[in-house]
């Protein structure tokens, strides 16, 4: 079997500079820190506090927001192709024995 090579990259989040692991490109898991650093700036621009802890739980939240939105619209949109995919089935089936 196969073993999955993992890499640390150091990446800086909000001033923290942290050796994250893991089996991505480094430059991914760069993008991801640059993700979170840019939101929890946003977020501390927004609030009146300085608690870094909080700002990334805000942060967290917000990007959570993010993906269930998307998992939602992906969701309504798998089920609309299905629609559609069905009712062409029905349609070429009518005219193949039609």
């Amino acid at each position: 079997m196969a073993s999955k090579t993992t890499t640390a990259t150091e990446v800086e989040i909000f001033g923290a500079v942290y050796n994250v692991r893991g089996e991505k490109d480094p430059e991914y898991l760069q993008e991801l820190a640059s993700l979170v650093d840019g939101r929890m700036r946003e977020i501390a621009q927004q609030v009146s506090t300085v608690d870094s802890a909080k700002i990334a739980i805000l942060a967290a939240l917000n990007i959570a927001d993010e993906l269930f939105q998307c998992q939602r619209h992906q969701e309504g949109s798998r089920v609309e192709v299905e629609e559609k995919v069905a009712e062409l089935a029905g349609e070429l089936e009518k005219a193949l024995h039609g």
